[in-house]
């Protein structure tokens, strides 16, 4: 059998349903998924949370293999199991629930008030320590941390200098060239290959901003979820490409209507051993805290991963960011396409020259240096919260966040989604923001959102905008021909893009 974990994520998902209906009938006094360290670190940090120890038997274990050893029971992070402390005169009804869902489980021990951590294994005990020691006051690495010799060079680099397209044709082909690149194309080749819809509560999935899920059927309430990671950014600046990752997951939960309430990370690094990824590591996990702070919501849990490399060569940092919002009602979702002709298109945010470690300068010009795009978080504060509102009061019918490829990836998006067509027009943000085409379509400045408004709500969105002091422009319309058409520089039939699109990965 393979050492890596197996996951189930049919399993899982009986696991939740188990584990909600314990919680709804009160019968758990603390729970805990085995994760990284397995029981040993369930164990230890359950006991630390409270104010007594606990005695557990590793001889109670189901196991899959008998062959194991105390230490591999210990560490061992198969997955989908829980550890719950249940009180003895609710240990029937817990064990009700969990026959019910036919989850497997043993009773491993019982909470005493010696303060110690004991375990035993065949009789013998092979651990007896002060369960604090190991969950709140272990030794901490100080590894070596070195400031990276290449990096001033990298910043240095500008993409400010790379040649933009000299007319509309040029630009029409890069579009597509962009569409049709690994990290922009369509991914519904791995999203189809499990069914998003079972249970009937999936309210919004690919390709819209984030995930959402109904968890309520006579509420609507509802969460929505979305993960960002961009190396690039990180490997130009690990601290604000960190924090560049959570305001576009931050955004993308945002635009679905729904309320940023928490965060999650997978930090992906080099070797640890290498004092210049570990200046990289330290660097992103203070932009990632910082920006938390500043954002006001709290990280609930993750994970590092290191050794990510090719002999001595490191991938780029990466941290992945998940956010996750509630929504009161996912009847009042929105989703990141357009579906009727005649809508408004609004630009909310501004647009600057910040093509440094964009994905045109990657694509189009096989760049990657200068400085990445600046992030204001507290801004992203403020537009989540008109996002919000303006959900609330069903003032949009799409939302789409600009990140990657910049505007002209959100349109293209935004055609595709439902296969509605598009004009838009570059003049005036050419002349508010005192940028080139190439700039206004390719740039990935931040806090920027593309919105589909109803031409009834104009009024009201507008006053929205204006009230918040957020900016705002009207860049286009929705429309009946299936086209994107970028006026006075190209126009692209939603054949067009969606052949760019789907070939993406059709040659991996």
């Amino acid at each position: 059998r393979p050492a890596v974990q197996v996951g189930d994520p049919f399993a899982e998902k009986v696991l939740i349903e188990c584990c909600l209906e314990l919680f709804q009938g009160d019968l758990v006094e603390g729970i805990q998924d085995l994760g990284a360290a397995g029981i040993s670190c369930a164990t230890s940090e359950l006991a630390s949370n409270g104010d007594g120890g606990m005695q557990v038997s590793l001889d109670d274990v189901l196991l899959r293999d008998p062959s194991l050893t105390a230490e591999e029971i210990l560490m061992s992070e198969s997955q989908e199991r829980m550890m719950a402390i249940v009180r003895p005169e609710k240990l029937e009804g817990f064990l009700a629930v969990t026959s019910k869902w036919d989850v497997e489980t043993s009773v491993l021990g019982e909470v005493t008030d010696t303060g110690r951590l004991i375990i035993t294994w065949r009789g013998e005990t092979i651990v007896d320590v002060d369960p604090r020691t190991v969950a709140v006051d272990g030794p901490v690495y100080n590894r070596p941390i070195a400031y990276p010799s290449w990096i001033d060079g990298v910043q240095a680099d500008s993409a400010a200098a790379l040649a933009r397209p000299a007319d509309g044709t040029e630009l029409r082909e890069q579009v597509l060239r962009l569409l049709g690149s690994a990290n922009l194309g369509d991914t519904s080749v791995i999203t189809s290959q499990y069914d998003k819809y079972v249970m009937g509560n999936t309210a919004l999935s690919y390709p819209d901003d984030a995930g959402m899920v109904r968890v309520d059927e006579s509420s609507g309430l509802g969460f929505a979820v979305a993960t960002d990671a961009n190396g690039r950014y990180c490997y130009l600046d690990p601290y604000q490409g960190a924090q560049l990752a959570l305001a576009e997951a931050y955004r993308n939960v945002a635009t679905t209507g729904a309320k940023p309430a928490a965060v999650s990370d997978c930090l992906n690094f080099g070797s640890p051993e290498n004092p210049e990824v570990m200046w990289q590591f330290s660097k992103a996990v203070e932009g990632l805290a910082d920006g938390c702070l500043e954002l006001g919501i709290p990280v609930t849990g993750g994970n590092v991963s290191f050794y990510n490399q090719t002999g001595d060569v490191p991938i780029h940092p990466t941290p992945v960011v998940a956010v996750l919002g509630t929504i009161d009602d996912v009847a009042r979702r929105v989703p990141s396409g357009w579906q009727d002709p005649g809508d408004n298109l609004y630009l909310l945010g501004t647009t600057a020259l910040e093509l440094d470690g964009s994905a045109w300068a990657g694509v189009i010009h096989d760049h990657l240096g200068g400085r990445p795009p600046a992030v204001d978080l507290a801004r992203e504060k403020e537009l989540g919260e008109l996002l919000a509102a303006g959900a609330h009061e069903g003032l949009f019918n799409a939302a789409h966040d600009l990140s990657d490829g910049g505007l002209a990836t959100a349109l293209a998006e935004g055609v595709l989604r439902f296969g509605v067509g598009a004009r838009a027009w570059l003049d005036d943000l050419i002349a508010r923001d005192g940028v080139d085409a190439a700039t206004a379509l390719f740039s990935e400045s931040t806090g920027r959102v593309l919105v589909a408004v109803p031409r009834e709500e104009d009024v009201k969105f507008t006053r929205l905008c204006e009230g918040r002091g957020y900016p705002v422009l009207r860049i286009g319309v929705t429309d009946s021909e299936p086209t994107l058409e970028v006026q006075g520089q190209f126009s692209l039939s939603v054949d067009e893009l969606r052949g760019a699109h789907t070939s993406a990965l059709a040659r991996f």
